[in-house]
């Protein structure tokens, strides 16, 4: 099958470029079919896609919420064998739990003086919603214009 642009330049080779007549009807209306199935084929195909990119992005999402899960059951048991251990040793042919010391530093803010303090420059964004608010209540914004698009819909 021919792609969308040789279906078209097929096409035009059925028309006669002074007269605007068709010379070949029924190679044009073969054309015309081909062109039509071109076209839902490609729609279909679309169709495709975007459900399959859906149902990655859930597979995704539950494989997150699995691995979230198992991290969070893999601390909890962590901690209760913190617990219970209490600080021995444990040694088996299969596992060997042991104990480092490690230091970490906790503060209360609301108390800390400011010296101790460092400041993250703010990050800015792009407040899209309100631009097109102002631009479409007539506002003139340097920088920003609205694009009317024809977006394709495929159902």
């Amino acid at each position: 099958m021919a792609s969308l642009y040789e279906i078209n330049k097929q096409l035009l080779d059925c028309v006669d470029a002074d007269t605007g007549e068709i010379t070949d009807t029924a190679r044009f209306d073969e054309l015309q079919m081909e062109y039509e199935e071109k076209i839902e084929n490609i729609a279909l195909w679309i169709k495709t896609l975007n459900a399959d990119a859906e149902a990655y992005k859930n597979e995704k999402n539950a494989f997150a919420e699995r691995e979230k899960k198992a991290r969070n059951k893999a601390e909890s048991l962590k901690q209760y064998l913190t617990d219970t251990l209490n600080g021995r040793k444990f040694t088996t042919l299969n596992v060997d739990i042991n104990w480092r010391k490690s230091t970490s530093v906790e503060v209360d803010e609301t108390k800390l003086p400011a010296n101790w303090m460092r400041e993250i420059p703010a990050t800015y964004v792009v407040d899209k919603v309100e631009i097109a608010k102002a631009l479409k209540a007539g506002e003139t914004i340097e920088g920003a214009t609205l694009i009317t698009k024809d977006n394709i819909q495929i159902k």
